[in-house]
């Protein structure tokens, strides 16, 4: 069985929801953030950067969460187009795109400290700037259906879920500094998160990570079950 190790509200979120609407059994293993689990020793030769989620496989572990979720879509033959698919190039570029630019992008919001000591406020300004630029971009993506999937499809594509946890976010962290987003201003994300927010898989992380009853159309912060978010 696969294990998912986890802390939550963490991007191990993103991979949980991917592992549930491909039907890949697993079991989750916390990693506890208030004792830095992440940075035992154990937990580093799953994910040597230190970093969550990481997820073990029979071929081995598997951490970076675009890695991890192309691996679940390719595995399982679901979430993702076919490489032979007219629709793939769109899914890639979208896929990395949301991994090495949006999400890196809001870890430097989340944790200017760690990228610009002394100038956390001049970096988290410039960053919100910057991420309110690439939502614009995604939110033409996904109206266009271009590496998306489209409101009527029975299931999502790992795009959809992916864009959908990071729309969270930036509602809730830095904690004091989100009066700059709303996710009403972009109305075709708006309605992504509606759509994933009502999925089973969805329902099941509620529970699972304690993130309240609209996790991403008006979230709150998590009261998990167990370990923390932070």
């Amino acid at each position: 069985m696969l294990i998912l190790h986890y802390a939550p509200d963490n991007a191990s979120l993103i991979l949980r929801l991917a592992l549930d609407e491909a039907g890949m059994p697993y079991r989750s293993a916390l990693v506890d953030r208030r004792q830095h689990g992440q940075t035992r020793p154990d937990y580093k030769r799953l994910n040597p950067v230190g970093r969550i989620p990481a997820l073990e496989t029979p071929q081995g572990p598997i951490f970076e969460t675009a890695a991890c979720l192309l691996w679940i879509a390719e595995t399982s033959g679901h979430l993702a187009p076919a490489p032979q698919d007219a629709g793939r190039p769109g899914f890639l570029k979208w896929l990395f795109f949301l991994s090495n630019t949006l999400h890196a992008e809001m870890r430097m919001l989340f944790y200017p400290e760690k990228y610009a000591p002394g100038a956390e406020q001049t970096l988290r300004d410039q960053v919100a700037q910057n991420i309110d630029g690439h939502l614009a971009l995604l939110a033409q993506a996904v109206t266009a259906c271009d590496g998306f999937s489209a409101a009527e499809a029975k299931t999502p594509l790992i795009t959809d879920l992916y864009l959908a946890v990071l729309l969270r976010w930036p509602a809730l962290y830095p904690r004091g500094g989100t009066a700059w987003y709303r996710l009403t201003t972009y109305p075709s994300l708006a309605a992504l998160a509606a759509r994933i927010e009502t999925r089973p898989s969805m329902a099941r992380a509620m529970i699972a990570e304690g993130l309240g009853p609209t996790p991403l159309t008006a979230p709150h912060y998590p009261s998990p079950p167990e370990g923390s978010a932070l």
